[in-house]
């Protein structure tokens, strides 16, 4: 688990990236909220929950990015789940594109960060 100032740097990394995490996810198969956060839990993305995701939902959906529909629920009320448009996975694969080419370069910038100038 991540502690202190830790927190606070996931934090903040995982806010330039959650808009694309969440409609990864969603684009796997229609998804409502809470399920969402378990997902992206299961994944390693622990400091995601309920209420970090639903801002990111309705800016995506205001985007026409995902669109929602009730489906009803034999645990409760209907529950409001989520679906990727067309131009929704257009974008997700632009930013998977971008995210693969900030990551390799970032990875590179790391690794000679850690190299110790030896051959």
């Amino acid at each position: 688990m991540v502690t202190g100032h830790g927190v606070e740097r996931s934090s903040q990394l995982l806010k330039g990236v959650l808009d694309m995490c969440l409609l990864a996810v969603i684009s796997e198969q229609p998804s409502y909220g809470y399920e969402m956060v378990r997902k992206l839990s299961s994944r390693g993305l622990d400091l995601v929950s309920d209420g970090t995701i639903y801002p990111v939902l309705s800016r995506l959906q205001r985007g026409g990015l995902i669109d929602s529909y009730l489906e009803p629920s034999t645990e409760g009320p209907a529950r409001k789940y989520y679906r990727v448009t067309e131009a929704g996975t257009s974008r997700l694969a632009e930013w998977t594109n971008e995210w693969r080419t900030m990551s390799d370069g970032v990875e590179a910038v790391l690794e000679g960060a850690n190299d110790d100038g030896h051959s």
